[in-house]
């Protein structure tokens, strides 16, 4: 199956990198494919980079990760994307594969607010990574619902943008190389 993780990736993290990777070992995982979400419907779109940056960021952080590449499948599709109109896209282009999402814990207590969220779930695999703070949402039964022992990462694209902005050191925090890049491009500086 090709699992999709779907982000702003705004930007991209060590957090979604050790997530991807480890989804990306799973025996029943063929690929991870990340998907680059031009404007998500949940999020204001201020603050939001060009996509084809976070692109680029995606991609310079996956250049070396086996079973894990990048998606742009969003940047063609109306704008905000929905992920039932993306899954529905795909199915389309990839008849013969199987697709599955992979989300946080908090992903899935909201997606019964998510547009069509009965038709991901008829159709889709959700595979769950936990995350800290979260009310246990009811969902975790569905026969659809697979939580991972995935690493419980709790960190933040808004965390390191508001670092940045403010001029403090996020380096560890993000793919090699990457905090050079966004600090001598003035990404996210104020």
């Amino acid at each position: 199956m090709t699992a999709l993780f779907f982000g702003s990736f705004n930007p991209v993290h060590v957090g979604h990198l050790i997530i991807a990777e480890y989804f990306a070992q799973q025996p029943s995982v063929e690929e991870v494919w990340l998907v680059v979400s031009p404007h998500n419907p949940h999020k204001p779109k201020r603050g939001l980079l060009d996509q084809y940056h976070r692109l680029d960021f995606v991609e310079r952080a996956i250049a070396n990760t086996p079973g894990v590449r990048a998606s742009t499948v969003e940047f063609a599709l109306p704008q905000p994307s929905y992920t039932t109109v993306t899954l529905a896209h795909l199915r389309e282009l990839h008849p013969n594969r199987e697709f599955a999402l992979i989300m946080g814990l908090d992903n899935l207590e909201s997606l019964p607010r998510w547009r069509n969220h009965e038709a991901i779930l008829a159709h889709h695999r959700i595979l769950v990574y936990p995350r800290l703070k979260v009310a246990t949402p009811a969902l975790m039964q569905h026969p659809q619902v697979q939580v991972m022992d995935a690493p419980v990462i709790e960190l933040s694209s808004s965390h390191i943008r508001e670092a940045l902005a403010q001029g403090r050191s996020v380096r560890h925090m993000l793919p090699e190389g990457m905090y050079d890049y966004l600090v001598r491009e003035r990404f996210y500086a104020d």
